[in-house]
């Protein structure tokens, strides 16, 4: 009986090397040549001696942002124990991540583990600690924008499109209309507390938010991918819980910023999409919170180091 092959995978190094295909999978697997168009590549040195020893060679490449630009690899057709082989030889710098091939065809494809790293043209969406309230400097997200400029001027770009107020199902209705004239090829969503808030005055059957997270992170990815963008989910921050029990209207509770925050990273890991947890770098540091809620400018500060330390 021929095994199923229902898992279709980007190469554009060792794993197109027949050797390399049977000290992995045990023969040459279904291959086919392919193009990924939005990506350029560059040399990552490996130190693993079991990768090195299956591939020969101690420099494999890896891919990075680059508008135009086309790499030509193939796409391999694997089981679910090819698959699960292929994982456990890529080293801890990659990550298996959705890509969409110059043909329309969505794949995997290893990526570098730092999803900040290799993006060259990032989109923001999220709520107002995104926007940078309470901060005359804009926040973590102009921080990000300026050294992210300035590290290629003429390539990077940075558009900061979130709304105070904002929801995950509002950014996720939203968000599809904005890409296209801004060319993303990373779409990072600033997933804050609004979607663990309690409106005081709806009707208790109406106030949880959480149930729909999983629909709208899905929507996003279908969105990121659309564009061929790698989605990028960044977690709540601390709150102050004894600063903040009736704001706007809102009820927030550190239990239920818990609660999103686990639903998002749970999500992410069975997702295969990136998150970065905000949660240590404000935990119990109230005097970095304008009003239990909000960062002040050291608080952004503090946000944007830890971001830049997880994502690269």
């Amino acid at each position: 009986m021929t095994a199923s092959r229902p898992h279709a995978l980007f190469s554009f190094g060792t794993l197109m090397d027949g050797r390399v295909q049977t000290a992995l999978f045990g023969q040459a697997v279904p291959t086919a040549p392919a193009s990924l168009s939005g990506y350029a590549t560059r040399p990552l040195a490996i130190t693993d001696p079991a990768v090195i020893a299956t591939s020969g060679l101690d420099v494999h490449l890896t891919l990075e942002r680059k508008y135009g630009a086309v790499v030509e690899g193939a796409v391999l057709r694997l089981t679910d124990q090819d698959l699960a082989a292929a994982d456990a030889y890529e080293v801890d710098d990659y990550v298996r991540r959705r890509v969409l091939l110059s043909s329309g065809e969505s794949v995997w494809a290893y990526l570098d583990a730092k999803p900040l790293r290799p993006a060259a043209r990032i989109v923001i969406v999220g709520d107002s600690i995104a926007y940078g309230r309470c901060d005359p400097r804009g926040g973590w997200a102009a921080r990000l924008a300026a050294t992210h400029i300035a590290g290629n001027e003429a390539e990077h770009r940075l558009f900061n499109l979130a709304i105070p107020g904002s929801t995950l199902a509002q950014a996720a209705e939203q968000t599809p209309v904005l890409l296209g004239p801004r060319l993303p090829d990373t779409l990072l969503v600033a997933a804050g507390i609004n979607d663990s808030a309690v409106p005081l005055s709806a009707p208790a059957d109406h106030r949880d938010g959480l149930a729909r997270i999983a629909d709208s992170l899905g929507s996003l990815a279908a969105t990121a991918l659309a564009h061929n963008a790698r989605l990028v989910v960044v977690g709540p921050s601390w709150l102050d819980e004894e600063r903040t029990r009736d704001y706007g209207g809102l009820r927030f509770t550190k239990e239920r910023v818990l609660a999103l925050r686990e639903s998002l990273r749970t999500w992410c890991q069975e997702n295969h999409v990136d998150f970065l947890d905000m949660w240590e770098p404000l935990y119990e540091k109230t005097d970095l919170l304008v009003d239990g809620l909000h960062p002040a400018g050291d608080g952004h500060e503090a946000l944007y180091q830890h971001l830049t330390a997880l994502g690269g």
